[in-house]
């Protein structure tokens, strides 16, 4: 990205975060994010598992879209995550992906056509916005660690492909145990805000894949 929204120094501890005063918003800097992906496969179970269900501003939905924020205090910056999921028909891409400062495309491990969904997500997806982050993420791991090694194998060579072709950083993730939810957003604001912090690559088969 060319030019960062906000200016966070860069010996911020930028993950020591809380939920901010909501009678205070004169300093909020807003960042909206995507979330893309088929119908059913755990979008939202990741969204409210980052969010919180507890803790979360409260979000909307309308037929085909959801809505959740989560605003966090960064070494005394406040950034709200507006955070936007297609539940999976593709004629609200445009809405939920213009301005969005990264694109996360997502599918479920255990069910390969919803890996080969994700070029058609992307390319139309592009269509409305060329800069933002994209971001790869396989759901379902804790399902998907059940399968047989070669299974696991073959759909984390594929998954590994694609995130090249897309120029992506690939996560496999667990909504219900909670691997890799927050470190994916961790990441996402370490690059929007060029900050340093080091992203450990595994490629271990049997564990929750992370490339780059």
């Amino acid at each position: 990205m060319s030019s960062s929204p906000a200016t966070i120094p860069a010996s911020a501890n930028v993950f020591s975060s809380s939920f901010a005063n909501k009678d205070s918003m004169e300093d909020l800097v807003a960042l909206k994010i995507s979330l893309l992906g088929d119908y059913h496969i755990g979008k939202t179970s990741f969204l409210t598992k980052y969010v919180g269900k507890e803790k979360g501003e409260e979000g909307f939905s309308t037929t085909g879209l959801n809505h959740m924020d989560k605003t966090l205090c960064v070494s005394g910056a406040r950034i709200s995550y507006n955070i936007w999921e297609v539940e999976g028909d593709v004629s609200h891409i445009p809405v939920a992906c213009k301005d969005s400062v990264a694109m996360l495309f997502m599918f479920d491990l255990t069910s390969r056509c919803t890996l080969n969904s994700v070029i058609s997500w992307y390319q139309q997806a592009r269509q409305w916005n060329q800069t933002a982050i994209p971001v790869l993420i396989g759901t379902k791991f804790d399902d998907f660690a059940q399968l047989p090694l070669h299974v696991q194998w073959t759909i984390a060579l594929q998954a590994r492909a694609y995130a090249k072709a897309l120029n992506a950083t690939l996560f496999f993730s667990s909504s219900a145990y909670n691997i890799n939810v927050n470190k994916i957003f961790k990441f996402i604001t370490a690059k929007i805000f060029n900050l340093p912090w080091t992203l450990e690559r595994n490629l271990t088969i049997g564990e929750p894949i992370i490339d780059y």
